[in-house]
């Protein structure tokens, strides 16, 4: 009889790669986690119970179909095991390094409710797609037959480049067009490199150049070039330019230099520390936090990447400040268990209330409690009277959250509709936007979320487009 592959989560423990020791990581920018051995990885796909529903994959925005790729990898096919990771997901390797997958995935695995610990779905599928990469199973796209039809996608961050990467499997002409220098958007420079290295983004970059997509890079839309002739040049357009407005302070010394925006501080270290460049600010010290007492306020996925960042630059000390509990707030738990091991102080229901110096040399911080629920359910912060205290600080970075730029005003678009949080307005499911011909994916229509929902979005997009398309060809030849 054969031996069972599966269901071995009884007998085999949880087992996580192994993470570096924190006195060693908190000095550079490598990824934290090891790699699994290929023994190690079929241990831990073969713990997957196989349900007869799959809620990581109903809880996966991309639906994949991880049952049948963590057998597969279980059983020694792991090529096979790629193909139907990729079939689903344009980025397995990313989503394997920054999904929150105690949130989505792992968090809804069945075996975890048993008390066995979840099956460890995101180390295997960065193995998967990593072990791809390396055996060259991943090759530039080759549409069987190539078409005319061309579409401008603004935006080289996950939405636009999913949804670019489906256009071209089609056959599709397509040219991408970003203000930064390099491909990837947040990806590149806002994800530091102890979460995602890279090369790992570079290669993706790479290999959708050698499928034929064209990049457009430093240009930016309303400046460089007019949205207009984008929509002339192309006969569709896709938005994808994510949300990059910081959220900002406005307590009092709020413009005191030392206050810097997290995007703006995050981009300057992973230029000088993953890529070599030459930074004006980091050099000088403003967007560096090298021996400087550091307050990060904010308590999201980005405030844990400002706060491991400046423990790595040689800060003497940083702190993060957040106005709800632990249990509260919305980054990543096993994010701050990282931080804290690298050296990070946690200063929980804290807010500040002022900012001393023209550079900013302390502030005042008040003391927080919770009170009765908000609209949202959360339980809303309140000021405990008497309680501030100051606060040595020599960098402050605000971490707040990002808000989408005014599109129709930047492009001289006035009928392009947005929403009253000033997200573009568009139709689920397609992306298509009141302007006909032209579709919005990401962040620029969420508002600030995950990476894998902007690969949702461009993926939905391209299959919505495709549609169009042939849609449009069908009536002409009529």
């Amino acid at each position: 009889m054969a031996k069972q592959p599966m269901l071995k989560f009884v007998t085999t423990p949880r087992d996580m790669p192994e993470k570096r020791d924190a006195e060693v990581r908190n000095k550079d920018f490598d990824e934290i986690y090891a790699e699994y051995a290929a023994a190690k990885a079929e241990e831990q796909a073969s713990r997957c119970s196989q349900c007869g529903v799959p809620y990581c994959q109903s809880h996966c925005p991309l639906h994949n179909n991880i049952p049948d790729w963590l057998r597969l990898t279980a059983t020694h096919r792991l090529e096979e095991a790629y193909q139907v990771s990729q079939a689903t997901n344009t980025f397995p390797e990313i989503c394997g390094r920054i999904c929150p997958q105690d949130r989505l995935c792992e968090g809804n695995c069945v075996i975890e409710s048993s008390g066995h610990g979840t099956v460890t779905i995101g180390a295997v599928e960065k193995y998967i797609t990593d072990t791809a990469w390396e055996k060259g199973w991943v090759k530039p796209v080759t549409p069987a037959v190539e078409r005319k039809e061309s579409v401008g996608v603004i935006g080289a961050g996950p939405g636009g480049l999913a949804a670019a990467d489906m256009l071209r499997r089609a056959g599709v002409q397509v040219t991408v067009y970003d203000r930064y220098d390099r491909g990837g958007g947040l990806l590149t420079y806002g994800i530091p490199g102890f979460k995602l290295e890279k090369d790992v983004v570079m290669r993706r970059i790479d290999q959708l150049e050698k499928s034929g997509v064209t990049f457009v890079m430093n240009t930016a839309v309303g400046e460089d070039i007019s949205f207009a002739d984008i929509r002339a040049k192309h006969d569709r357009v896709i938005i994808a330019t994510g949300v990059y407005k910081t959220r900002e302070l406005t307590q009092p010394g709020c413009e005191a230099g030392g206050i810097v925006r997290a995007i703006d501080y995050l981009t300057a270290s992973n230029r000088a520390s993953n890529f070599g460049d030459t930074v004006p600010e980091f050099e000088s010290g403003a967007l560096n936090a090298k021996g400087k007492k550091v307050v990060v306020v904010g308590g999201g996925d980005t405030a844990m990447d400002c706060v491991r960042t400046a423990i790595r630059q040689g800060a003497t000390s940083v702190k993060c400040l957040y106005r709800r509990d632990r249990a509260n707030m919305p980054g990543s738990q096993r994010e701050v268990q990282n931080a804290e091991e690298e050296g990070v102080e946690f200063v929980w229901l804290s807010n500040p209330l002022d900012f001393t110096g023209d550079a900013v040399s302390s502030m005042t911080i008040q003391r927080m409690r919770l009170g009765a629920p908000d609209a949202s359910g959360r339980q809303s912060p309140e000021l405990i009277e008497g309680s501030d205290y100051a606060e040595d600080c020599d960098l402050v970075i605000k971490a707040l959250g990002f808000e989408p730029e005014d599109l129709p005003t930047l492009w001289d678009q006035p009928e392009l509709a947005v929403t009253r949080w000033g997200t573009i307005r568009a139709e689920f499911g397609t992306g298509k936007t009141s302007l006909d011909g032209v579709y919005a994916v990401g962040d620029i229509v969420r508002g600030a979320s995950l990476v894998v929902w902007a690969i949702r979005d461009g993926r939905d997009c391209a299959a919505a487009i495709l549609d169009d398309l042939m849609a449009a060809k069908a009536v002409a030849a009529e």
